[in-house]
């Protein structure tokens, strides 16, 4: 087993804020040790300070983003915090503007439960009318495996009653145990590579953003940022979910709060 000495995890913690944003506790420390000894291996190296030179050295982008997908943490199922999504219902169905295309960002996607729950929600409430579901994350090996659609079972404890056969395929056989979303609702979520902490890409405005369960892994000034790059691409009168473990407290006034955790832009 490597060891990490006290000066080389300060350096992954400065490195996963420069790249990243986030901030690396002290108790993350098992957590670096125990991701990044697998890299170690790979690139045969003797210690984490070669690592850490590797990555400095500019020499191989490819191991620079597989550190920072290591480092980042991702954890999400299906309709997570399902009062979000009833809530997501409700304004569905209060919508004053049925003809146009009604988008929605999942900007802290992870490995895509909770882009492909909102599309489930969009394809029942509007049927074939427009809409559209981008999903994004820093982590380009959580993307990889968001656009297969494929997950084990275990995921499923809030998942609504009919949703399952109607957007999903059970696996048998070598598949037994998993669930792939069909492959209609799968061409209709886009998945991009985006990080939060700097300049963000042009993605349009949306109508609703989901900002979840992302903003508690930033100090208050990078919360800050953050939420000021996300609040640019939300419309007017738009709808900003957060984690409900989140607050926009000193964070931002830009909108306003509605209930726990579900915030409106002013129009």
């Amino acid at each position: 087993m490597f060891s990490l000495s006290d000066s080389e995890f300060a350096q992954f913690q400065r490195f996963i804020y420069q790249s990243a944003g986030i901030t690396l506790s002290d108790a993350k420390r098992a957590l670096v040790c125990g991701r990044l000894a697998k890299r170690l291996h790979a690139c045969q190296l003797k210690n984490y300070g070669e690592y850490l030179d590797l990555l400095k050295s500019g020499q191989s982008p490819d191991e620079l983003q597989m550190a920072v997908d290591l480092l980042t943490t991702n954890e999400t199922y299906f309709f997570r915090e399902p009062k979000h999504f009833q809530f997501l219902k409700q304004i569905l169905r209060g919508r004053r503007s049925p003809g146009a295309a009604f988008r929605v960002w999942s900007a802290a996607g992870s490995t895509g439960e909770e882009a492909y729950s909102i599309a489930m929600v969009l394809d029942d409430c509007l049927g074939g009318g427009p809409w559209d579901v981008v999903a994004s994350d820093i982590s380009t090996r959580v993307l990889a495996r968001a656009r297969t659609g494929h997950y084990p079972l275990d995921r499923l404890s809030n998942f609504p009653r009919g949703y399952l056969q109607r957007y999903c395929l059970k696996g048998t056989g070598a598949q037994e145990g998993t669930l792939l979303v069909e492959r209609k609702l799968r061409s209709r979520v886009r998945f991009l590579q985006v990080n939060l902490n700097a300049r963000l890409p042009r993605l349009g405005t949306f109508d609703v953003i989901f900002l979840r369960n992302v903003l508690i892994y930033f100090n208050l000034e990078t919360k800050r940022g953050v939420v000021a790059r996300v609040l640019e691409s939300l419309k007017p009168g738009g709808w900003l979910f957060i984690g409900h473990s989140e607050t926009l407290i000193d964070v931002s006034d830009g909108v306003e709060m509605v209930l726990p955790a579900i915030y409106r832009k002013p129009r």
